[in-house]
């Protein structure tokens, strides 16, 4: 099978040129991830786990030290690909604020475009179905610093989508949100990936997000650790808890009830499996 994403043996590291002599921190270390075309990939790890590193050797903005990362079948490491790979995988980072350029929204969706010289006709098609898309063409002619956090976030993703990218990595995108902004994007980020088959790599600090990917990639002290479904990862709550990571609410709270000695399934991710398996019990009398 052909991956969209294929890092395969993958190291990276960190040089602090300030120390003398240079000290040398690896941050990725044999790591070995593919994705496929279509599917929507959450990535967990602490800070500074290797996730975001990951992240931006799938962009070409990291160079691996040694392994090889390809994109689309292009090869990060060859100059000649680095225009169709981001292109091909745009990068949505944490903060919009540094992702938004222009002082006008429709400018900024359109800023890349007219950096590549695309026809202005062709310009303004891409500009309009990006920010329809993202629900933000009533606020084509607004000034980002008036919009919220998740507004803006959406803005940043139009600029990405304007390209018309296969995949869209997301680096924690949703951190600096309130609920309600979290919501917005990740409404958008999953429309995308089941309206229009976009390649979604999310990562993220939130289970409940994670929760509601194809997949879940768990990375720790530059290792990958653990590769699944969200029932899969997330039905292993010790392991989690070993590994300093939360689980959803609703699977936490499972698997007390288990523990407890209630009959309960153990792979509970959402709110109205919780509820129908509490249902069940409180039926049969606990």
């Amino acid at each position: 099978m052909e991956f969209f994403l294929d890092a395969e043996n993958v190291r990276f590291s960190y040089v602090n040129e300030a120390e003398e002599p240079p000290v040398r921190t690896e941050v990725l270390k044999d790591v070995t991830l593919r994705v496929k075309k279509g599917e929507f990939t959450a990535v967990l790890g602490h800070n500074g786990s290797g996730k975001s590193t990951l992240a931006k050797c799938f962009n070409a903005i990291n160079l691996p030290d040694s392994g090889t990362v390809t994109v689309a079948g292009l090869r990060t490491d060859d100059e000649n690909n680095l225009l169709p790979i981001r292109k091909s995988a745009g990068m949505v980072f944490q903060n919009p604020d540094n992702q938004i350029v222009a002082t006008i929204v429709e400018e900024d969706v359109a800023f890349a475009l007219e950096n590549l010289g695309v026809e202005p006709s062709e310009i303004r098609r891409r500009v309009d179905e990006a920010l329809k898309t993202v629900g933000m063409y009533k606020y084509r002619m607004h000034a980002p610093h008036k919009l919220s956090g998740g507004q803006k976030q959406r803005v940043a993703i139009a600029g990405i989508l304007a390209m018309n990218p296969d995949c869209i990595l997301l680096d924690e995108p949703t951190a600096m949100l309130d609920p309600r902004g979290r919501k917005e994007v990740m409404d958008t980020i999953k429309r995308l990936n089941r309206e229009q088959g976009v390649t979604i790599v999310l990562i993220t600090h939130y289970m409940e997000e994670a929760a509601q990917a194809d997949r879940i990639v768990v990375i720790d002290g530059g290792e990958l650790l653990l590769d699944g479904t969200p029932r899969k990862i997330f039905s292993q709550v010790e392991t989690m808890k070993n590994l300093g990571l939360d689980v959803p609410q609703v699977t936490e709270l499972a698997w007390r009830l288990r523990k407890a000695g209630y009959d309960i399934p153990e792979d509970i991710i959402t709110e109205e499996e919780c509820a129908e398996a509490i249902a069940a019990l409180l039926k049969k009398g606990g």
